[in-house]
């Protein structure tokens, strides 16, 4: 029986943000900027005939919480919902706490659990010399997995230092 032989040394980092991102438009923004400026020099590429970005994102959702509070602000239920991007996630939430009669029949008032939200973005990201790897963006950490060269993590914490939300 043939043996596997390692034929790649793939690494992963993570930068642990001293404080969570502050809200989901900070976030998108974030975001946005990196789909925007490519500050990490990745190049465009052709896979399965298909063009791609540099840097274009692979996958993301974002996760609402609803709790609904008595009279004397305790708890008495709680509604999480996962929405499929920015958008999407400010509308649902809109909608959930507008909802007078899920109010009622939860028990209470509702109002957003901002500090339990959570949010992600993967970017899959081509260096120039043709490795893919990717930077995930969550609320509290960056991650940057599937990266053989070092010179990758360093443009990306280069970058990273600054902005002052990924600190």
């Amino acid at each position: 029986m043939a043996d596997f032989i390692q034929t790649s040394n793939t690494r992963t980092a993570v930068r642990e943000l001293a404080v969570p991102i502050a809200d989901v438009a900070t976030f998108a923004a974030i975001v946005q900027d990196v789909l925007d400026t490519n500050p990490f020099g990745c190049v465009g590429y052709v896979q399965g005939g298909v063009n791609h970005d540099g840097v274009e994102k692979n996958r993301e959702h974002y996760i609402a919480r609803i709790n609904y509070e008595d009279l004397d602000a305790h708890t008495v239920g709680t509604i999480t919902a996962r929405a499929p991007d920015a958008v999407a996630f400010e509308t649902v939430a809109a909608g959930i706490l507008a909802d007078a009669a899920l109010a009622t029949a939860m028990g209470g008032d509702a109002v957003r659990d901002f500090a339990r939200e959570s949010y992600s973005c993967q970017l899959k990201c081509n260096d120039p010399s043709g490795e893919l790897y990717y930077v995930t963006f969550s609320r509290d950490a960056v991650r940057i997995t599937s990266y053989e060269d070092d010179a990758i993590r360093t443009a990306v914490e280069a970058w990273a230092d600054t902005v002052p939300a990924l600190a």
